[in-house]
């Protein structure tokens, strides 16, 4: 009875929904965390009568046919890269994207991984970095004596000096952006990677076109929707449900027609 491993799919399927449903639920409060979505297609199907096959010798077709399908499989876990909200932290090392981009981090195998993760600190050495102390490209040195720093719309990094009237510039973030963001690999830490998915990344400073803008003491939140993800947690319960039910009566109906006398 094909409804047996028919429905056994479609519990697979909504037990890997409930999975990314809770990951989302789980990362509400990472920051810059792109919530995801289980996405299904259909399995191969059984063709029992072809359609548009000849039914008799008059030239006859058969219009729609007899085709059965086999179930679901998962056909993609897609990352939404819809903006978060920005929130305010007042931590001057803090820098969240409004817009298109990425910040790029310079990894300790000399790799490159992209972030929207800006909460940002200083290092031992005044160097820009990430919670995890890995240095912000193109590689920001914040001098000792500085009294305060100033990151404009535009990623430039100022700073004032005591006995120096006008702010020095030390520095210059850059933002990253790729033509299909969703097919970047995630690695954990909030960072991604380069894939072949994702095409070749395009550097521009933050408020070119195409480019988002960057502002201080902020940074973006998870796009995380509580409402809406226990919305789909409910409809992927019903539906495992209900597949549990469709296995249950197929059973009962071979249980059924081995009992015939």
């Amino acid at each position: 009875m094909r409804a047996l491993s028919t429905a056994a799919t479609g519990m697979e399927a909504q037990q890997l929904a409930v999975e990314v449903i809770s990951h989302n639920l789980a990362n509400m409060n990472t920051t810059a965390f792109k919530r995801q979505r289980a996405e299904f297609q259909d399995l191969l199907y059984q063709t029992i009568s072809q359609p548009g096959a000849n039914s008799s010798d008059a030239g006859t077709i058969v219009p729609t046919g007899v085709q059965v399908g086999l179930g679901v499989n998962a056909g993609s876990v897609y990352r939404i890269a819809e903006q978060g909200s920005l929130m305010q932290t007042d931590n001057p090392y803090d820098v969240g994207i409004a817009g298109q981009g990425y910040f790029r981090v310079q990894l300790p195998n000399g790799n490159d991984a992209f972030t929207r993760a800006g909460n940002f600190s200083l290092s031992p050495t005044g160097q820009i970095v990430t919670s995890e102390g890995y240095a912000v490209a193109p590689g920001i040195v914040v001098p000792a004596e500085a009294r305060q720093i100033v990151i404009n719309q535009q990623g430039q990094v100022q700073v004032l000096i005591d006995g120096q009237p006008q702010p020095q510039v030390v520095g210059q973030f850059e933002l990253i952006t790729f033509p299909n963001e969703a097919g970047l690999e995630q690695i954990g830490d909030n960072l991604l990677l380069e894939s072949a998915a994702s095409g070749a990344p395009n550097a521009g400073l933050p408020g070119a076109a195409g480019f988002g803008v960057v502002r201080q003491g902020f940074v973006e939140s998870s796009n995380v929707d509580a409402v809406t993800e226990i919305t789909a947690l409910i409809q992927a319960q019903r539906a495992y449900e209900m597949n549990a039910r469709v296995i249950t009566a197929a059973d009962e109906m071979l249980a059924a027609s081995s009992n015939l006398r």
